[in-house]
């Protein structure tokens, strides 16, 4: 593919915005609109991975976002995995980052996959 200009990737979407609410689940593979969608989209991935690409989350940021999204307090994390609540946010704060054991507690406790807490 040839080198996608900011040009062409305004074009692109504004096309897939264009042909979003024409396609659906039961259009046919072979549709034109199907298939330029699907053309149209992967110029718009290829851009946007080139040129904001996504950053894996730092630990601080995997735990708070999870803290956040289960509703869970720093203090009833603390007692959960047995540790304190000052360490906890030590941990959010980028001070220190946990042992493997408490790794492994957190992961379990607040839902976040290994290869998350281990930044692969």
């Amino acid at each position: 593919m040839d080198k996608i200009t900011e040009e062409k990737y305004n074009f692109a979407l504004a096309k897939v915005e264009e042909l979003l609410p024409l396609v659906d689940d039961n259009t046919p593979a072979n549709d034109d609109k199907a298939l330029e969608l699907s053309v149209m989209s992967d110029i718009v991935i290829a851009y946007e991975k080139a040129h904001f690409p996504i950053e894996k989350p730092t630990i601080p940021e995997l735990i708070a976002l999870s803290l956040e999204e289960m509703g869970m307090t720093q203090r009833e994390l603390a007692g959960y995995i047995g540790i304190s609540p000052s360490r906890v946010n030590d941990y959010i704060a980028g001070r220190s980052e946990p042992t493997l054991k408490v790794a492994r507690l957190l992961c379990m406790e607040l839902n976040i996959p290994p290869a998350a807490m281990l930044r692969v």
